[in-house]
């Protein structure tokens, strides 16, 4: 179908049903659709309508289209007045009119009618996020992931907010979660490291050494992870907690890591001159025994 072309009513089902089907969002383009050919013709979708109200709803939502929306939830509850699906759509065209506390009571009574539904509680969450209230925020993701333990993005989240808070300890904990689900990604050792420095501490300074060491493991080409590891080497080397023999360990790593940095950025840098600024800067932070 050209660009310019008005596609057909058939033509314009069969677009957002393999849009449906490749789950693409595409928002504008469905609502240009509906306006300009499904509105009149929605009837002639027989069961599948339902299934296009939906989409053209959230669509709407995206592109704030509230009436639109709302013209969509209330074809949707009419036929199916009891379906928590239409009551989570109610609940987010809420939201999106800054009713923030209607949206929770609806979220709430769907929650009440089946406690195993995710959704309504995703988006407690995020609602409570983007008022501020970060306390409740992480109080009602912390009650969803006693249900839902392996929810992934749940504990990603839960480790932002607790960051948010400065809570270092309980956002390593989320990390640690993740360790155990994705023991093979860098990325997230990497930020385990990166929590454990930040929190501080000759202890912690050694475990960020060691989890930003296996990130660099599993990715020799993480320059984060080999920065991270120069800088905890280097902080443990020049602790005075730090024993002899783990100092020249310390040391060792740190040289490994500015070795390691010195030779990606010889690969993958054409000028000369920033590969010396970076030469230079590494030098600058060289420990001796």
């Amino acid at each position: 179908m050209a660009k310019n072309q008005v596609a057909s009513w058939t033509e314009a089902r069969d677009q957002l049903r393999t849009w449906r089907e490749n789950s693409d969002r595409k928002s504008r383009e469905i609502v240009t659709l509906w306006d300009s050919v499904l509105m009149n013709k929605v009837d002639n979708l027989g069961n599948e309508k339902y299934l296009v109200l939906e989409q053209v709803c959230v669509a709407a939502l995206d592109c704030y289209r509230l009436p639109l929306a709302e013209y969509c939830i209330k074809i949707l509850m009419r036929d199916f007045p009891g379906s928590l699906r239409v009551h989570k759509y109610h609940a987010m065209h809420l939201e999106a009119l800054e009713m923030y506390t209607e949206a929770l009571e609806v979220l709430d009574s769907i929650v009440k009618r089946d406690e195993t539904n995710a959704a309504p509680r995703k988006r407690k969450v995020a609602i409570l996020k983007a008022r501020g209230k970060t306390a409740e925020a992480i109080k009602e993701l912390t009650d969803y992931l006693k249900m839902f333990m392996s929810d992934q993005e749940a504990w990603h989240e839960l480790c932002d907010l607790y960051l948010q808070e400065q809570e270092y300890s309980k956002a390593a904990f989320c990390m640690e979660e993740l360790i155990l689900h994705n023991p093979h990604c860098h990325l997230i050792f990497q930020r385990y490291a990166e929590i454990k420095y930040s929190h501080g501490g000759f202890e912690n300074m050694e475990i960020a050494k060691s989890y930003f060491a296996q990130a660099a493991k599993l990715n020799p080409n993480n320059i984060r992870a080999l920065y991270g590891l120069l800088l905890t080497a280097n902080n443990i080397a020049s602790s005075p907690k730090c024993p002899a023999s783990k100092k020249r360990e310390a040391i060792k790593s740190s040289e490994w890591a500015s070795a390691q940095i010195e030779k990606q950025y010889k690969m993958k840098s054409a000028d000369d001159n920033s590969l010396k600024t970076v030469e230079g800067l590494l030098s600058q932070l060289q420990l001796d025994v």
